[in-house]
């Protein structure tokens, strides 16, 4: 049941939203600020605010047009210093559940030219084919011209994603378009619900010539290739899979690179494990012989390619398996040195407690989540290891994202 209330907002929870404590509960207000009183409609634990009746110090005009109603970012309206204290404290707090002291760094502002990838999603509405994001806690979706954090490649991004999925209209009821901005163009993946008949290849590859795309791809396979889409591991080149993940900003990845290469140092054996196309595996060849892992064969297959022509690499061995469903054993990762882990959100406990059994004297753990990576860290702790140091990264900024990299030293 909805009702209307007056709240004061108390904290800034760790899914970007304004918190009031109440005597049935916390409320979740988006758009409410701490120190703020507001004017909210309220089901349940969530509300929306209807009216500004006090207004913090703090709050900004955010720069979007959009942002309003698009559930893409949740603080363009905090000033930056205490965005960035919040930020911090997401990672403070996690390691702090897990009754781990450690010294935690400033958060390092990573957006640089803006994030280099985005993904769109496509529905059919009145004749018309509207891409964008959903809007903020619904299923609505806001039609985008532009989005203003992404790099200035990716400003066509929402016009291109409506070419590309327009001879889908009689197809598919939606679709979601991936857009990733490389140095020789950009590349466009479809996902499709299932795979479309010849006349729609024929009018994407014309999309893709007439609007000068590097190549475009439906569910990962290749419906035309003018250029090699190509990113930069430091110096070396690589072409990624289709659709495949990489880190959201270029500054990001460069960050989280360097920092690995001077926490490694001169080890020189190095396990990097869910290595992707391997932006940490490639530089770290610099310097050690590398083995990294991956369960995503494609992007094996682009890191084997961008090593065997590259030059002055020590030996990279790449190597496809499921690190879940087959972890390394501590026997396995007895030759090595160093270890470096960058698993998906949920983090890797099975892999960790391995990892933890090891004598590798360095570990470092890069993870997009505050409470899997203090999972992961407990388990390290336990094993012997030291946390020396964590470092937040803001590559998803002015979202609730924050990017980790935290710094293991064998005790003893």
């Amino acid at each position: 049941m909805t009702s209307e209330s007056v709240f004061e907002i108390d904290a800034f929870g760790r899914h970007g939203e304004g918190v009031a404590r109440t005597a049935d509960g916390p409320v979740y207000l988006p758009g409410a600020l701490p120190g703020e009183t507001v004017r909210a409609t309220v089901e349940g634990e969530r509300g929306t605010v209807t009216e500004i009746l006090r207004r913090s110090p703090d709050r900004i005009d955010p720069f979007c047009p959009h942002y309003d109603r698009c559930g893409g970012c949740s603080a363009q309206h905090w000033r930056e210093a205490p965005y960035r204290a919040w930020k911090r404290d997401l990672v403070v707090i996690a390691l702090a559940h897990r009754h781990i002291e450690a010294p935690v760094g400033e958060l390092v502002d990573a957006h640089g030219a803006g994030r280099r990838r985005v993904s769109l999603h496509l529905r059919y509405a009145g004749g018309r084919t509207l891409a964008g994001f959903m809007e903020a806690g619904s299923h609505r979706l806001l039609d985008l011209d532009s989005c203003p954090i992404l790099v200035p490649a990716l400003r066509d991004a929402p016009r291109i994603a409506r070419l590309l999925g327009s001879p889908f209209a009689s197809h598919a009821k939606s679709l979601d378009i991936a857009v990733t901005a490389t140095e020789s163009g950009l590349d466009c993946n479809v996902r499709a619900p299932r795979n479309p008949p010849r006349q729609i290849e024929v009018a994407l590859a014309e999309i893709a010539m007439r609007e000068d795309l590097a190549r475009v791809t439906i569910n990962g396979e290749t419906v035309i290739e003018r250029r090699p889409p190509r990113i930069r591991a430091g110096s070396v080149p690589i072409v990624p899979p289709p659709g495949g993940f990489l880190q959201a900003t270029a500054a990001g990845e460069a960050f989280l690179a360097q920092l690995i290469v001077d926490a490694v140092g001169a080890a020189p054996r190095v396990a990097d494990l869910f290595c992707g196309v391997g932006p940490f595996a490639l530089r770290l060849a610099g310097s050690a012989s590398v083995l990294a892992i991956d369960s995503d064969a494609r992007a094996i297959a682009a890191l084997t390619r961008a090593a065997h022509h590259a030059t002055g690499l020590k030996p990279v061995q790449a190597v496809t398996r499921d690190l879940y469903r087959r972890p390394l054993t501590a026997t396995d990762l007895e030759p090595f040195d160093a270890i470096v882990f960058d698993p998906p959100r949920a983090g890797a406990e099975t892999q960790t407690r391995a990892i933890a059994q090891a004598r590798a004297r360095t570990v470092v753990a890069v993870s997009c989540d505050p409470a899997t990576f203090a999972r992961d860290a407990a388990i390290l702790l336990a094993g012997g290891y030291a946390l020396v140091g964590v470092t937040p990264v803001d590559q998803f900024k002015w979202s609730a994202h924050v990017e980790i990299a935290g710094l293991f030293r064998r005790q003893g």
